[in-house]
């Protein structure tokens, strides 16, 4: 049988990428030790999906192994090898704020772990190809110098400049402030393109904006669309960072995502880069957001606004995907953020 090599399994992403693919016939080899709930507590907490995934699945094999373990992750790759078609590397350290404290521990992760990966590929199932789950925070707060303008409820880029459609992949990584997260998630993504157009490997980048889906622990560090829904059913507060609120997000669903990693796997490239995201199609600001999930539930959600901004945060950003489209045109955005933040309530009020 054919396997599929799936980093950081019991994540969001990583947990759709198993069910797609195994109903694609491949058997899945996971790999997640649940370092979310080590990196924000409870509320990141992904063994429900670890458990789910077994159930779902009948071939699905787990192991609970950190990504920065060469020898471990070699284990894997050395008993399976040129079964492993395809390799799909979500695994990640993925806060800001988490990473200004823990600096070795974030590069470590992200940067170390996918070099390790990419060692193995090369050495064991060099076919194969292997998709990075990357950020659009490679561009550091670049997209912050665009011309913009403060709108009601939303920050919105000048009408007439080039990436009023969204951003695209010409924007510089260059001369700008990424975050900690950001600098070592740019290591990985060139160093996946390397490998790509240096030693041969099939790799893709995909420059990710905001992922969601109703398989994500959302937390208050890291995956705002789903936490905000959870905390409101809840009737908590929720902490309004910077930009009055109006910063801008574009929304892909996970199951989207997915979609984009079959395509590439169909036909791959060696060390393209892609930016993927909700794009026009389904983006929000955080007010935005709060009003739509309050006119769904009729509930008045509490909010406590901080002035001070995060670093290396976007006050803009909505992804240009007409790159990815042109060179995979089967595949078809589904999901509007409406219909995400609604899927997102009909699952967390079960």
């Amino acid at each position: 049988m054919s396997l599929v090599l799936i980093t950081g399994s019991c994540g969001l992403v990583g947990s759709e990428a198993a069910i797609f693919f195994s109903k694609k016939g491949f058997e899945i080899l996971g790999v997640d030790n649940n370092a979310r709930r080590f990196f924000f507590g409870p509320d990141g907490d992904i063994s429900w999906i670890k458990k789910s995934l077994k159930k779902k699945i009948k071939n699905y094999n787990h192991f609970n192994i950190d990504i920065r373990n060469y020898n471990s992750l070699k284990k894997i790759f050395s008993k399976y090898r040129n079964q492993i078609k395809l390799i799909i590397h979500c695994a990640a350290q993925p806060s800001h704020d988490w990473a200004k404290n823990k600096a070795f521990i974030d590069f470590d992760v992200n940067a170390k772990g996918t070099l390790n990966l990419l060692e193995l590929t090369k050495k064991y199932c060099s076919s194969s190809p292997f998709i990075f789950m990357s950020t659009n925070k490679v561009y550091g707060d670049n997209p912050n110098k665009l011309p913009l303008i403060e709108k009601k409820t939303r920050w919105e880029v000048n009408k007439n400049h080039k990436f009023v459609n969204g951003i695209d992949e010409t924007m510089s990584l260059d001369s700008c402030t990424h975050s900690f997260f950001g600098v070592s998630k740019t290591y990985a993504d060139l160093i996946v393109q390397e490998y790509g157009k240096n030693v041969g490997l099939k790799t893709t980048c995909f420059r990710a904006g905001c992922i969601t889906g109703p398989n994500h622990s959302g937390a208050q560090l890291h995956g705002f669309l789903s936490y905000l829904v959870k905390i409101s059913l809840k009737k908590k507060k929720y902490n309004l960072i910077g930009y009055k609120g109006k910063q801008v997000r574009d929304n892909i669903h996970s199951n989207d995502l997915v979609k984009c990693f079959w395509e590439f796997y169909k036909r791959p490239t060696k060390g393209e880069i892609y930016n993927v995201g909700g794009g026009r199609f389904s983006n929000c600001s955080i007010l935005e957001a709060i009003n739509i999930i309050e006119k769904i539930v009729k509930i008045k959600i509490k909010k406590k606004y901080f002035r001070k901004n995060r670093v290396g945060d976007h006050v803009w950003y909505v992804s240009n995907m007409k790159k990815f489209k042109k060179d995979y045109p089967a595949w078809k955005q589904k999901y509007s953020t409406k219909v995400i933040i609604k899927e997102l309530i009909k699952e967390f009020s079960s």
